[in-house]
């Protein structure tokens, strides 16, 4: 069954009887809408199944958990521009977005679906800074939709990169790793450092990304190999390091400087529709920009 399947026969499908195939096709026509963050894994659960929901509330279509020929239409036919216009300006959120259209990035359409950015070398307004090495000077950004317009919900300074410390004394022989720009779908609510006084709430690595490492310890990703797999690259807290010196708050961390900056960024990733509601192991995409090729491809 397909869902040009449905259309053409009028068909339905309750959402318990989805095989992998279909509900593969169901996904990808969700996320391609804005509504399921990607990839499709061909298993209909919570998070896809909170998406399928609240995208039938907001097309007013009533929905029972089956997918019939009108609701088919809908995801087959239209695109995230017919069903969630979006509105445009010259703001930091709105240049965000219009970045990650043209890097064909994922985010989410759905009103309070939550989307992750960090914008390295940038101020609070979006404007570049000089990037320094071992300063905090990038930005971690929350931002949801209200009316088609994108809003940033949450904007604290922040390291994308390891400090000095780290990148003189590795904790790999590689090299100290540098997240590569990007987005990944890597992270769910745990505990970093767990079982040390530090501890504390974070999204944590669950998933592998790739790294540079700076082997050649420049501060750079220029030249440096790319290793992939889980290395612990979690979003924490910097325990209130100074701004000109990231000191050991980071080995290749996502940081935020300042502890109540966390304290309120972990808050807000767990009003998360697809993390409160769907799942407790909801693993959430991050995407990771280079301020200076958003200030060149977008203004």
């Amino acid at each position: 069954m397909t869902l040009t399947d449905i259309i053409n026969q009028n068909a339905k499908i309750h959402l318990n009887a989805f095989d992998e195939p279909f509900a593969k096709e169901v996904q990808n026509r969700l996320t391609a809408l804005g509504c399921l963050d990607p990839p499709a894994d061909g298993i209909f659960g919570q998070v896809s199944r909170l998406a399928i929901r609240k995208l039938a509330k907001i097309v007013n279509l009533a929905f029972d958990d089956v997918v019939d020929a009108n609701f088919a239409n809908i995801l087959l036919n239209h695109t995230a521009d017919d069903l969630f216009p979006l509105t445009l300006g010259n703001d930091f959120a709105s240049r965000i977005i219009q970045y990650m259209q043209l890097k064909n990035y994922w985010f989410a359409r759905i009103p309070n679906f939550l989307t992750i950015v960090y914008v390295e070398g940038t101020n609070e307004d979006g404007n570049l800074n000089n990037d320094a090495f071992n300063e905090f000077n990038d930005r971690r950004i929350v931002l949801a939709f209200e009316d088609g317009k994108p809003k940033i919900l949450h904007n604290a300074l922040a390291t994308t990169e390891p400090g000095r410390f780290f990148t003189v004394h590795p904790t790999n022989p590689l090299g100290a790793a540098r997240i590569a720009f990007g987005q990944f779908k890597a992270w769910s609510v745990g505990i970093h450092k767990a079982g040390t006084p530090s501890a504390h709430a974070a999204l944590v690595q669950v998933a592998p990304l790739p790294v540079h490492r700076d082997l050649n310890q420049d501060g750079r990703r220029t030249g440096d190999a790319v290793d992939k797999g889980i290395f612990g690259i979690n979003q924490h807290k910097g325990f209130n390091a100074p701004v000109t010196n990231i000191g050991r708050s980071s080995a290749g961390c996502l940081v935020s400087r300042l502890n109540s900056d966390h304290t309120a960024f972990m808050s807000l990733v767990k009003t998360e529709l697809r993390y409160r509601d769907a799942s407790h192991s909801y693993r959430f995409i991050s995407t990771i920009i280079a301020g200076d090729d958003l200030k060149n491809k977008i203004g």
